[in-house]
């Protein structure tokens, strides 16, 4: 991969100065300078990205979808391959994939709008609302606990892991958890719930595995494109033990990954207090592939720069990532239907890996480098 920052500064530098050279003379204030900066490195942004990422593409003969925005612009977008390998649909800008445990993010939400409502504290002991936690062993767990993964739960009925709040084990029995206490308190369903939220957003091309009835939906395969191996009864299947809606078990596009991105960290969906807590590093894993991280609710969180919301997803045959760098409002999201479990989820996550380290590795530069381009213009005005 080429050094982003040389070839970023030189270019940056000498786009900006253009522009700012050929303006006219009242585009010399501080607002209108700094409106040329930015619409100079979006500019250069596209054509990076279109470069960098279309290399992660080649190289791996990526089949799915990658879109990236800033704000409400896009800056890439890309689709390869098929949804369907037996009647060769191709995967478009309308593909519906299932999105694994970037689900999490969903459900997390879902409780932390119950305590906005007065309906909950996510302070409260589960064994508060469900029978099933009313004993010796899973008395103490709490709601923040599920949503951080502190529990120490691994399976539902099974013995804690360790003291509850004094470890980190990812659990997907806690969010399934999660899913029974947000059902108790509001006298819905889950998948209400979900789509409730979902309309509200406005992602028309989102639902759960139960719920879904339209079209374009990506089957997930195993295997490679010339061997793959389709799995059987998806969507319906996420409902299941093995996976459990609350958990992983939302669909969804790339443009309705961006509606929601933007709506959550635009505060539109929860209050500022409430979006704290949600954001915030509150226990620590330590991701196989992604390696070291935070954790807050549902959601991962970069230790370094850049600042970094994200969550992987993963049911088979079907990875993905969804990034939000909330300096800059760019969101990153990568979704996918085949998956070469032979080879190893490090193998898998391959595509997305280079992707994020692109994409930090650019927000990162572009950041420190606006701050370069700007700061002239502050010291001119003293």
């Amino acid at each position: 991969m080429l050094k982003i920052s040389h070839l970023l500064f030189p270019l940056l530098v000498t786009l900006s100065l253009t522009a700012c050279k050929n303006a006219p003379e009242y585009t010399t204030k501080t607002v209108d300078r700094n409106a040329i900066i930015d619409s100079t490195i979006t500019s250069f942004k596209k054509k990076l990205l279109e470069k960098q990422i279309d290399s992660v593409f080649t190289k791996y003969d990526f089949n799915g979808s990658i879109a990236i925005f800033k704000d409400s612009t896009e800056l890439y977008r890309k689709e390869n391959g098929f949804s369907n390998f037996e009647n060769k649909a191709k995967i478009n800008d309308s593909t519906i994939f299932a999105i694994g445990s970037v689900s999490k993010q969903f459900t997390s939400v879902l409780v932390l709008l119950q305590m906005e409502h007065g309906k909950l504290n996510i302070e409260d002991k589960v064994s508060k609302y469900l029978k099933e936690f009313q004993t010796k062993e899973y008395e103490n767990i709490s709601i923040h606990q599920l949503l951080n993964h502190t529990s120490g739960l691994n399976t539902l009925g099974g013995k804690l892991l360790f003291k509850s709040g004094s470890d980190f084990f990812y659990s997907n029995d806690g969010f399934n958890t999660l899913g029974k206490v947000i059902e108790k308190v509001s006298g819905k369903s889950y998948d209400e719930n979900v789509q409730e939220l979902l309309s509200k957003v406005g992602m028309k091309n989102s639902s759960t595995g139960n719920t879904f009835k339209g079209k374009n939906f990506a089957s997930a395969y195993l295997g490679n494109k010339k061997n793959a191996e389709k799995i059987p009864n998806m969507p319906k299947r996420l409902s299941g033990k093995e996976i459990g809606i609350p958990a992983g078990g939302i669909l969804s596009t790339t443009d309705d990954l961006h509606r929601w991105n933007n709506a959550l960290y635009g505060g539109k969906i929860l209050n500022p207090e409430t979006l704290k807590k949600f954001v915030l590093k509150s226990s620590e894993r330590h991701h196989a592939i992604l390696g070291k991280m935070g954790y807050g609710y549902g959601i991962m969180l970069n230790i370094g720069k850049p600042t970094t919301y994200f969550h992987s997803g993963y049911i088979k045959g079907s990875p993905s990532l969804n990034i939000y760098y909330p300096d800059s409002k760019t969101s990153v999201i990568i979704l996918s239907n085949i998956a070469d479990e032979a080879k190893g989820k490090g193998y898998i996550f391959r595509p997305h890996l280079e992707v994020k380290k692109i994409t930090d590795a650019i927000e990162n530069t572009v950041t420190d480098l606006r701050k370069q381009m700007i700061k002239p213009d502050k010291q001119n005005e003293l």
